[in-house]
């Protein structure tokens, strides 16, 4: 039988609502937490950061109830608890919000905001139910969504505020954000943010988990970084910057996260005359130089993802024209602008980036397999000579090419998701969202591999909500604002205070 730890001490002005001491849990071989130590105050924020396999999600895991940890004590308020089951951790007033939405599709928004909770929802009327949705939603800016309405019809961000909302009706005394603000545009992230500095002047104390690290400096009074499965003591926000923060996540000094730039010239390489498909308001024209990374800067739902898509083909109905290398770009399917030299990697690489059921080296052959086959039959050696060659490029471990792609870390799984095109020798190559979910490390590390690829002639179109990440990233800026290209400039002209206004509201636009 264990000791029990001391009784936690309060701090003089906020008691701890949790304590963590000495967690651990291995599996196999792999020793997912050692030792870890975690605390969090009534009425705090505390940011938990690491890099991807740094152990967060376990310790969100054990926190939740998902998974019993080896060894280690839990307090909350004081009391010793034991959180697993899942059960066990609703009760001792822990809830949480997690980057992959818990919502089920098919039920109503009504219905999914009761889920789980067993005082509700079971021998309530539907109007009384829909009711108490509103009320529930109005707090999270959706109280212009009907109750009665199925999860399915609505947007990823609305989705992801009704789990919020989901949270708020617990009345939890400890929620955990897990990358909340992934999938949603700078204006959903204000009222996530908002939500955030709301509970914890309640006296919830929150623990948020994050990759952003200007959020971290927004919103959170201390941090605790993760590395390697243990942790680090907590360090209050005003006595970090981001270069500290990045080196204690890294436990090395980054150099840098942006490549350099390179001058660019020679005759365009796509030419996208009056381009219009379902989601543009207005046609969209724009050039492509060799060698060029061209960002589209937009709010979800802004039409900036609208154009990738158009160009890759998987969008219906597409009028105007593309050229591709002085030849017409086919825009009637993936297979078509696949042959013409086009790669296209979505936002949602777990949904169509890759096969979750298939080895890394699977997924990194798919898009190239017929041109190590003959006859039908697929030249292993030849598949697992070219795969190693891409995943040496892309720093991708090899000795994981055999395992299942949904094992990797998410930074890892992005890079096979950007890889498996060089198999293909795009001309261009067109990016939703490069590294939504990925880790500092792993981003520095794709963000540097994108421009060798640059360098060596590819061009990239990129679309992506996160306006630092262009304006550091790319050499031309598109600005999109419902449905409009607003403007387009290079990137030493544009500030991240004008991004910022032309993607949220540009000047002259309908209130």
């Amino acid at each position: 039988m264990p000791v029990e730890p001391p009784t936690p001490k309060a701090d003089g002005q906020h008691p701890l609502r949790l304590q963590m001491s000495g967690m651990s849990k291995r599996y196999g071989a792999v020793q997912a937490l050692d030792a870890v130590d975690f605390e969090l105050r009534a009425g705090e924020v505390m940011a938990l950061l690491g890099e991807n396999g740094a152990g967060k999600s376990t310790l969100v895991k054990v926190l939740t109830g998902l998974v019993d940890a080896d060894d280690g004590h839990v307090r909350v308020d004081g009391e010793v608890v034991h959180l697993f089951p899942t059960s066990r951790s609703q009760a001792a007033g822990v809830a949480a919000v997690q980057q992959e939405i818990s919502c089920i599709p098919s039920m109503s928004i009504a219905e999914n905001l009761v889920l789980g909770d067993q005082a509700a929802g079971a021998f309530t009327s539907p109007r009384r139910l829909a009711a108490d949705a509103r009320a529930l939603l109005e707090p999270v800016g959706l109280q212009h969504l009907d109750p009665r309405r199925l999860v399915e019809e609505i947007s990823v961000a609305e989705s992801q505020l009704v789990e919020i909302a989901r949270v708020l009706a617990r009345k939890a005394k400890i929620v955990i954000f897990d990358e909340p603000t992934a999938a949603l545009s700078d204006a959903d992230i204000t009222r996530v943010l908002a939500m955030v500095r709301e509970l914890a002047r309640r006296g919830c104390g929150v623990i948020y988990v994050t990759h952003r690290l200007r959020e971290v400096f927004e919103i959170a009074d201390r941090v605790t970084v993760m590395r390697n499965g243990s942790s680090l003591p907590p360090i209050a926000v005003e006595d970090l910057d981001v270069d500290r923060v990045i080196t204690l996540l890294l436990g090395r000094r980054l150099e840098s996260m942006f490549p350099s730039r390179e001058p660019l010239s020679g005759e365009p390489v796509l030419v996208v005359d009056r381009l219009q498909a379902a989601g543009l308001a207005e046609p969209v024209s724009f050039e492509l130089r060799p060698g060029e990374i061209l960002g589209l800067s937009g709010q979800i739902g802004s039409g900036a993802n609208v154009v990738l898509r158009a160009l890759a083909g998987t969008v219906p109905g597409v009028q105007g024209s593309a050229t591709l290398r002085g030849r017409p770009l086919p825009l009637r399917g993936r297979h078509a602008s696949t042959r013409a030299g086009v790669g296209y990697c979505s936002d949602d690489r777990k949904k169509d980036g890759f096969f979750a059921g298939r080895s890394t080296r699977e997924n990194l052959s798919a898009p190239w397999l017929s041109g190590v086959a003959r006859g039908g039959w697929v030249s292993r050696r030849r598949e697992r000579e070219r795969a190693n060659a891409i995943a040496g490029s892309f720093a991708i471990d090899q000795s994981r090419l055999r395992s299942p792609v949904q094992t990797l870390s998410g930074g890892n799984q992005q890079k096979v998701v950007l890889g498996k095109w060089l198999g293909t020798d795009p001309a261009i190559l067109l990016v939703e969202e490069p590294t939504r979910g990925v880790d500092v490390g792993a981003r520095a590390e794709i963000n540097h591999k994108l421009r060798e690829l640059c360098a060596e002639g590819l061009s990239i179109v990129l679309a992506s909500s996160d306006t630092n990440e262009v304006l550091g990233f790319c050499d031309t800026i598109a600005t999109f604002y419902r449905g409009r290209m607003t403007d387009v400039r290079s990137h030493e002209h544009w500030t991240e205070e004008e991004m910022v206004r032309e993607v949220m509201h540009p000047v002259g636009a309908p209130s």
